[in-house]
């Protein structure tokens, strides 16, 4: 948010300030899916609480990762700060992303622990490809997350439409999938960077257990 308001204050203009708006968007999957594993917190059942908590969770998720489709602003027209307002975007974009698969884990980790490990990852799979659809809603038929509830008939019709002819043209159907690709592989690279220190713990601990049969 410093970025965008130096941004604002340097060139005059309040172009990018929906970065503001998009990245308070991107923190509610997390403080959705902080809350709905706290509703569980000492083995309780899941119950309403959680349930709401959790679709309110995916209603919201692809907010998270949808600030990476804010660099097609940078093709609008040309810029002479291509250069910053491609870093802003990214720095927002990350930050959304982490936020995202942050959350992600978490409920994740409810899923693997209710219902083992393969569902824990058929979880994340269904998950990235609805978010990648939702994110397709977002930016090609301009709809948000507040419209399941504000205009329900709308998106309705949206998705009806694309459900009649999903290859009508080339990014109808490609863009849900690469994104959907993009978005599952960036989750398991940083969902094994952050499990490196456990295996190489684990490697240690093998490799001393050897060394003390010897």
């Amino acid at each position: 948010m410093a970025l965008v308001i130096a941004r604002i204050i340097g060139t005059g203009n309040l172009r990018y300030g929906f970065l503001v708006v998009n990245l308070f968007l991107a923190w509610l999957p997390l403080v959705f899916a902080v809350l709905a594993c706290e509703s569980l917190r000492g083995g309780k059942r899941a119950r309403w609480r959680f349930f709401g908590l959790s679709a309110a969770w995916l209603l919201f998720f692809p907010n998270a990762p949808y600030i990476f489709t804010d660099l097609i602003h940078l093709t609008s027209r040309h810029s002479p700060h291509f250069w910053v307002d491609m870093m802003l975007i990214l720095s927002c974009a990350v930050t959304g992303l982490v936020l995202g698969f942050v959350s992600l884990y978490l409920m994740q980790s409810v899923v693997t622990q209710r219902f083992g490990r393969l569902a824990g990852w058929s979880f994340i799979a269904a998950v990235i490809g609805l978010s990648s659809f939702g994110i397709y809603l977002g930016r090609f038929l301009r709809f948000n997350s507040w419209d399941v509830v504000a205009n329900p008939v709308k998106l309705y019709h949206g998705i009806s439409a694309w459900a009649a002819d999903p290859l009508a043209n080339s990014t109808t159907f490609a863009f849900p999938a690469l994104f959907a690709t993009f978005l599952f592989i960036a989750y398991v690279m940083l969902y094994a960077l952050t499990h490196l220190p456990q295996a190489n713990q684990f490697a240690m601990t093998a490799e001393a257990e050897k060394l003390g049969r010897a």
